[in-house]
């Protein structure tokens, strides 16, 4: 340990007044790419849609850490000579600063690292991480930004990839199914209400008509449990959509003359 550190030493107090220069200058001009890129890729995928947005939209986490990667790399050269010693006494010092001050913030960005890699969600995709749901908005070095429907911003360390599930419900494409339920009473024509709902899906204004509808019918002790599911064209769509079926859906329903069914209670609680 005392090795590496006399090494590193030795190799840092050799940096001259013009290698300082030229990192400042280094790390100037990779600050300024980085928020170019955050904000010019972003205006781009505005003017796309699709699938093309969302590639759009990718690039810009793997354009940072692309431009932070390189920017180290042309640090170290000014800093230490690349010789064998001073690479070992560098990645010495680096390893247990790691290990002992910063053990969960390491962890976080080489999750990010993987996450760039392994694609579990990318920006525009509508992920759910511990209880929290919500677009992904950007993706840091660090954490995941996503947006709730409520529009609150959360951060999400990447951290969470190596021991929480990752509920991901478009996945890097603009299919995401949405469904509304429906609760009746169970003395009806059950054929004719699936066709019923069917055909709700069908004439939304919102539908991806291109994607399968589909009409789930299940018996309950309180009466029969409809889900009508389908997808929006768009993911952001999705609560509109939702909206949109469940109010057509129940004047439909309504209309045919058909009965909500009435949840049983117990001393004036629901069952």
């Amino acid at each position: 340990m005392n090795d590496e550190a006399s090494r590193l030493g030795a190799a840092l107090s050799s940096i001259s007044e013009a290698a300082i220069v030229q990192i400042l200058l280094i790390a100037a001009g990779a600050w300024l790419l980085i928020a170019l890129a955050q904000r010019l890729i972003p205006a781009l995928a505005g003017r796309l849609s699709g699938r093309q947005r969302l590639q759009a939209l990718a690039l810009a986490p793997v354009l940072r850490l692309l431009v932070i990667i390189t920017t180290i790399l042309l640090v170290l050269q000014r800093i230490i000579e690349p010789t064998f010693e001073n690479l070992v006494g560098l990645l010495g010092a680096l390893g247990l600063a790691l290990g002992f001050a910063a053990k969960d913030y390491a962890s976080s960005l080489i999750a990010g690292i993987v996450a760039l890699y392994e694609l579990p969600y990318r920006p525009g995709d509508w992920i759910e991480v511990s209880g929290t749901y919500g677009e992904v908005r950007a993706i840091g070095m660090r954490t995941v930004e996503i947006v709730t429907p409520d529009d609150t911003v959360v951060h999400i360390p990447h951290l969470k990839l190596w021991d929480h599930a990752i509920f991901n419900a478009n996945d890097g494409s603009q299919h995401l199914q949405c469904a509304a339920d429906f609760y009746l009473h169970p003395r009806h024509d059950a054929a004719q209400i699936h066709r019923l709902l069917y055909d709700v899906a069908l004439t939304s204004s919102l539908l991806q008509i291109d994607q399968p509808i589909g009409v789930i019918v299940r018996e309950k002790p309180f009466g029969t449990h409809y889900r009508l599911k389908a997808y929006p064209l768009d993911p952001r769509q999705q609560f509109a959509f939702v909206t949109d079926l469940t109010v057509r859906g129940k004047a439909a329903l309504l209309g045919s003359g058909v009965e909500l069914a009435s949840f049983p209670t117990v001393a004036g609680q629901p069952f």
